[in-house]
């Protein structure tokens, strides 16, 4: 969900148009015969992984369904065996095959496929600390954070999923509205064995963050929404005839939801398609960093998967219209890029929320983690620091002054 590029028209027409807002790993012979020897496991009813992605050995599958405390993560990756490190998820999309991270970024994240019962997640997972959940946007993956993880890793198990339909993760026919897809990261952070966590949501992140505080209260301890005025159905959807420049950053909004025929248009010219998008930013995406974006969506399940957000939009709102009947009371950071959405993020989570910060980043459109990350991070180890300290006093596994 790309906001428009800086163009002056009036306040009330922007919010009024804004106000609602989505590697190929193949088995090893040995391994699949020994797999093929064991007895069948029992049915466990979860969907079929997506065409061509590897199917997790297991050992790991042991270490997603093995509850662990602070820390352990690290040390688990660590200790599996080179075979099982052999099928983790390589290539694009994973953290081996991830282009410009930074320093170090390999030494401390892996990336890791959780069985969460109904589909397989992909998320990139490292640090020590609380945990600390963060879910990208559209049309991005876990790499949208890159930038942040290895600070924040300082202070935090992060946890870099890719959402349902996107990335490496499995991309059913259905099960995109925000509901379920709550439903996933609640399930991941269960396999994890976290029981309670922090969430940073951004764009089609920030919808179904919202939905997982909500649905899930007890499981959020706090969560920071950047990037859109409001999930859909907290507030009054847009107009169908916008002004010009909104009109140019707006309409994918509606040709994304539409059934095959979106597919059929962009499969051949994701790059033109994708990259307009990508113009979002103020300051402007490095080419390699939109061209490995670009590369990820070109191919027709990942496309059909990323439009998944869009197509449930009719029962995400549904949904939302019931859940902004129940305040949220967890500490909310609202965040918009000046350039973008601006103080509408905030005044729409205020809407929702009672216990609301707002921070406006100044010079940045909508890709804030990419554009801002120092401001970011600076305001995210702000944000979380009552949290970190809230959950070594009832654990004490992290030195509050590490």
């Amino acid at each position: 969900m790309s906001p428009p590029k800086h163009q002056s028209f009036s306040r009330q027409g922007f919010l009024a148009a804004m106000a609602a807002m989505s590697a190929a790993v193949g088995a090893f012979a040995r391994l699949a015969r020994d797999a093929s020897a064991a007895p069948a496991p029992a049915s466990t009813g979860a969907v079929p992984p997506s065409p061509g992605a590897p199917t997790p050995s297991p050992e790991t599958d042991l270490v997603a369904r093995t509850p662990h405390t602070i820390g352990e993560n690290a040390m688990l990756n660590q200790m599996m065996s080179a075979s099982t490190r052999l099928v983790a998820p390589e290539g694009p999309g994973s953290v081996s095959g991830a282009p410009n991270l930074p320093a170090g970024f390999t030494d401390t994240f892996t990336s890791r496929y959780i069985d969460t019962g109904d589909l397989r997640l992909h998320a990139v997972i490292g640090g020590e600390g609380p945990p600390l959940l963060l879910v990208h946007g559209w049309p991005e993956t876990w790499y949208a954070w890159r930038l942040l993880m290895p600070t924040l890793a300082r202070k935090f198990e992060v946890i870099a999923v890719d959402q349902r339909g996107m990335g490496l993760s499995d991309k059913p026919m259905g099960g995109y509205d925000d509901g379920t897809q709550a439903g996933d990261l609640v399930a991941l952070m269960g396999a994890l064995g976290h029981q309670r966590f922090a969430v940073v949501g951004h764009d089609t992140g920030f919808a179904i963050s919202y939905a997982l505080a909500a649905d899930h209260p007890d499981r959020v301890a706090r969560v920071a929404l950047a990037e859109i005025p409001g999930a859909p159905g907290t507030a009054p959807s847009p107009p169908l005839f916008l002004p010009g420049p909104l009109n140019d950053r707006l309409w994918h909004l509606g040709f994304n939801r539409i059934d095959q025929l979106n597919e059929q248009l962009v499969a051949g010219r994701e790059d033109v398609f994708f990259r307009w998008e990508f113009d979002a930013a103020v300051k402007r995406l490095p080419d390699d960093v939109i061209d490995y974006y670009v590369q990820l969506l070109s191919n027709p399940h990942s496309l059909r998967g990323s439009f998944g957000w869009y197509r449930a939009l009719e029962t995400s709102i549904m949904q939302n219209e019931q859940r902004k009947t129940r305040r949220l009371t967890m500490p909310i950071l609202a965040i918009g890029g000046a350039a973008s959405f601006g103080d509408h993020v905030g005044n729409a989570v205020q809407a929702v929320a009672d216990d609301v910060q707002s921070l406006v980043i100044p010079g940045v459109g909508h890709f804030v983690a990419e554009e801002a990350p120092e401001e970011m991070l600076a305001a995210l180890t702000a944000f979380l620091g009552p949290y970190r300290a809230d959950s070594a006093r009832r654990s004490d596994p992290v030195s509050l002054t590490s």
